[in-house]
């Protein structure tokens, strides 16, 4: 199928671009290319049946198991900043 004719000034305008001459043709140089790979992948028959994944994939999880967290000592001992039995940090509103 041929690439039909881009209109980049028009594409442009609508993308609110301000493109010199230069600009506009690299652009559509650079368009056609990308619309003759699409093109190219549009030739490609569809009629497999579609997967989201080339592998199989399941869900590989640990199980959940309860286990003994830290006191609240442990957990205070590294703060930088305590107050009371609560970690401190500096006020974030004013």
């Amino acid at each position: 199928m041929p690439t039909p004719e881009i209109n980049i000034h028009h594409i442009a305008k609508l993308s609110r671009l301000a493109l010199t001459e230069e600009e506009a043709t690299h652009f559509t140089a650079q368009l056609s290319q990308i619309l003759g790979h699409i093109d190219q992948l549009s030739s490609y028959p569809l009629d497999a049946e579609p997967s989201s994944h080339a592998m199989p994939v399941f869900d590989v999880v640990r199980p959940d198991v309860a286990r003994p967290g830290f006191t609240q000592d442990e957990a205070l001992a590294n703060a930088p900043r305590r107050a009371m039995d609560q970690f401190q940090i500096p006020k974030v509103l004013e």
